[in-house]
């Protein structure tokens, strides 16, 4: 049986969104104001509604305590709501300035995604308010967003239908086109299933997009966690496109070689597999010079892709080149990097983080000597 207990009709324009706690109830509008209203008679609260937002707002969600309500807008911003007083806690502001479409807190409440509708999702700390990690997908605007149960890893939606995986440091882990005509949303479920065999935990997974389906997927954290190593590998083999290839021959002071090996369709899988012969006789590569160079960074490109499946500490792997640091630095965004690249960085780009996309406050690096030390410790013990 189904039957309307309350009708609500304070709003003055399209209502985006709803959300439930423990004892309230939350909406927010294209009128840019978000209301509270107790689920003991759907009365509003005295400080409702609450304002802010100077345009309107996409997506309301509770922390699971229910104390903080989130919103957020097309202003670019998302705000946390103390939901007892309506006080605002935080205004927190997307770095690319976009709309941004979608909130969700982690099960623990410590942090928060948002994301926007220039493919860019935030994971936010809600302790200090602060950018924790950012990312973005290729295409498309980020419109549904779900946490699994334990919190280690979340899933993001676009609105060109990939289904995109990250864990709690903002690495992707997983990412497919799920849905032709765009998701709209996604969830997970609060009970893990068992293969009964391995005693491995799974957690189902349902997505439901524009072309009229209903999608439900089954993820196991701990097969993400492999299959992101493999990914990794992957980004110096199989997963580099040709102009992944001519990236990487541009970044090797081989510019000059780039249509050669376009003309030639090379490829991740394909570069790994060259020869001194097939430079020669296949690229038409005449210099030996050349060709030695080549072969000798392919073989430091075959020596990384060691080196990740070797399980190298992600604290000593520097963010821009993804390699083990030799000379590691502090920049002014708190992160550490290899000197040398973070130097050409700001040198060669706007001086923004890498890790967050914001404007560095200073240029200044600050030698990392307690990192250094503990990476040699490590290269001592796994490299005997």
């Amino acid at each position: 049986m189904v039957k309307l207990i309350h009708t609500l009709a304070d709003h003055g324009d399209d209502v985006n969104c709803c959300a439930f706690s423990f004892s309230l109830l939350a909406t927010c509008s294209l009128d840019k104001t978000i209301r509270l209203y107790s689920l003991h008679d759907f009365t509003e609260l005295p400080h409702s509604p609450l304002k802010f937002h100077t345009y309107a707002v996409h997506c309301c969600c509770f922390s699971p305590s229910g104390h903080i309500l989130a919103s957020c807008s097309t202003d670019g911003t998302t705000v946390l709501w103390n939901t007892e007083n309506g006080q605002m806690l935080a205004v927190m502001e997307q770095p690319s300035g976009s709309p941004v479409r979608v909130c969700q807190f982690s099960p623990d409440s410590r942090c928060l995604t948002s994301g926007a509708a220039d493919g860019t999702v935030v994971l936010w700390n809600t302790q200090s308010y602060k950018l924790y990690r950012c990312g973005s997908v290729k295409d498309g605007s980020l419109v549904a967003c779900a946490f699994s149960p334990n919190g280690s890893f979340f899933v993001t939606g676009s609105s060109c239908g990939d289904l995109t995986v990250w864990d709690d440091k903002m690495r992707c882990l997983h990412s497919e086109k799920a849905h032709d005509l765009g998701i709209t949303c996604c969830d997970f479920s609060s009970q893990p299933v068992s293969d009964g065999e391995q005693g491995l935990q799974f957690f189902r997974l349902a997505s439901c997009g524009q072309d009229c389906q209903v999608k439900i997927w089954i993820v196991s954290f701990t097969h993400i966690l492999a299959r992101s190593t493999e990914d990794q590998l992957k980004q110096f083999t199989d997963d580099w496109s040709e102009e992944d290839v001519s990236t990487w021959l541009c970044a090797q002071d081989l510019k000059d070689l780039v249509g050669i090996f376009k003309m030639n369709n090379i490829d991740g899988k394909e570069l790994l597999n060259l020869t001194k012969e097939s430079l020669a006789d296949d690229l038409k590569i005449e210099s030996l010079g050349l060709r030695s160079k080549v072969l000798r960074k392919i073989e430091e490109l075959r020596t990384k892709v060691k080196s990740l499946s070797s399980g190298i500490p992600d604290e000593f792997v520097c963010p821009i080149t993804r390699e083990l640091m030799k000379d590691p630095v502090i920049a002014s965004d708190g992160y550490s990097y290899e000197k040398e690249a973070i130097e050409n960085w700001i040198s060669k780009k706007k001086r923004t983080s890498p890790m967050t996309n914001l404007v560095l406050p200073s240029a200044v690096l600050t030698p990392n000597r307690t990192l250094k030390m503990a990476i040699n410790r490590w290269l001592e013990t796994h490299q005997k």
